[in-house]
């Protein structure tokens, strides 16, 4: 209680104090008679201090608060009450600000999660036009080996051929064009460079004593990379260097 609030207590006391006296001196005046007159309240003790029965009560009386006790059964001080119920505030808002930044870094994962998903949903579907594209690249070369076979005579050479040479060409440029500038898909070169096992695939192997370190020496299938991934490794042969 601070010292504003004691001093009306005290003021309000004193006052009705001071009424019950009045009113009990005018209903029990006492008779003119010999004998000693009946205490009044003039003869009551000084007033003492009001307390706080409730707090004071010992346990199982009536009246007794268990509210506002310290740990150690001691009365708690308004200053006191504010105290704790300031570090329940501050814990309350401790726990809130970790839920917050837990929910935040939830909602991040799911966005990068969902991002890569989208990113690499058409994986299977690029795969096989993968394929179709190693198809046209057969067809162009089986074209350029009967167009060495004729040794350029353009008498062997009949235009349907020369159409059709042409016409795959074109399409597997676009396509090409296409796959990488839309979807991200790239095909990348492995011969003479060196062997990666992330990167390529080896089904054919042979040794030099002239190399230091594995090195792709032919390509027989192209690797493709999505968005800088590599989603299907080159089939290659490669040279590996013989150990000492």
């Amino acid at each position: 209680m601070n010292e504003s609030s004691k001093t009306a207590f005290d003021t309000a006391w004193k006052e009705a104090v001071n009424e019950a006296k009045s009113s009990f001196r005018a209903n029990n005046a006492p008779e003119e008679t010999g004998q000693n007159a009946a205490q009044t309240p003039d003869d009551m003790p000084e007033e003492q201090p009001i307390t706080n029965t409730a707090d004071n009560s010992e346990d199982g009386e009536p009246g007794k608060s268990t509210e506002n006790t310290a740990s150690g059964g001691e009365p708690l001080t308004p200053e006191g009450k504010i105290a704790e119920l300031e570090a329940k505030l501050e814990e309350a808002n401790g726990n809130y600000l970790r839920k917050a930044a837990d929910f935040e870094n939830f909602r991040k994962r799911m966005n990068q999660e969902k991002s890569t998903a989208i990113d690499y949903a058409n994986q299977t579907l690029l795969l096989d036009l993968a394929a179709v594209i190693d198809d046209f690249e057969r067809a162009i070369k089986s074209a350029e080996t009967q167009r060495e076979t004729a040794g350029g005579d353009g008498d062997k050479i009949t235009a349907s051929y020369s159409s059709l040479y042409e016409g795959i060409s074109l399409i597997e440029k676009n396509l090409l064009f296409q796959l990488e500038n839309k979807w991200g898909l790239k095909r990348f070169d492995s011969a003479g460079e060196p062997f990666d096992p992330n990167r390529h695939e080896a089904i054919m192997m042979e040794k030099s004593a002239e190399l230091e370190e594995p090195v792709v020496a032919e390509e027989f299938i192209k690797g493709y990379t999505l968005k800088d991934r590599v989603i299907r490794p080159a089939k290659v042969k490669v040279i590996m260097p013989e150990k000492t």
